[in-house]
């Protein structure tokens, strides 16, 4: 008796085993519009913005047919959720006083100027539910060419003669955004 329930278990150890789906871990994949993050300090205050980029793929931004940004229509200033700025301090961007906070950015690209709206409600995916009522401030930045072709949407910090400035770049278009510590 001892030797038949060996093998009988053996057998149905192996039916078991025969009947589990073995898989392999797959891959990540990279997401189509990955996460960005930029910041800049300088003494005591801290400024981060956290932004998807969108990249451009053969379709066409900032003109007035765009797939990718239209000129003249509010933006999340780039994919997935609406661009957000950290501020740990008072700050001035453009001219204007922005209080210690967080704040999701949007624009209205135009041909030669963009506004840049900061926005008190955070948190939101796209600009699907932007609240004109709930703008902490709106200033204008001109556009500018660039001469290099960014692909992805990149904000960047840029740094020239003592001067700071918040970088936005894609395709062949740049605005710049002085800031002021």
């Amino acid at each position: 008796m001892k030797n038949i329930i060996k093998p009988i278990l053996i057998c149905f150890a192996l039916i078991l085993l025969l009947g589990v789906d073995v898989q392999a871990q797959e891959a990540l994949k990279q997401k189509p519009s990955p996460l960005g993050m930029v910041t800049y300090s300088f003494e005591d205050t801290y400024v981060k913005v956290t932004y998807g980029r969108p990249h451009l793929r053969g379709r066409e931004a900032f003109t007035e047919v765009a797939e990718l940004a239209p000129l003249g229509k509010i933006w999340r200033t780039g994919a997935n959720e609406a661009t957000e700025i950290t501020v740990t301090d008072a700050i001035k961007m453009a001219g204007e006083t922005v209080p210690a906070g967080t704040y999701s950015v949007f624009t209205i690209p135009g041909a030669k100027s963009w506004t840049i709206i900061l926005n008190k409600d955070v948190g939101q995916w796209g600009a699907y539910k932007y609240d004109e009522e709930n703008d902490f401030v709106r200033f204008e930045v001109p556009v500018n060419k660039s001469d290099d072709l960014f692909e992805p949407f990149t904000i960047r910090f840029d740094q020239a003669n003592g001067d700071v400035s918040l970088q936005m770049l894609w395709a062949n278009t740049m605005v710049s955004i002085p800031i002021e510590f």
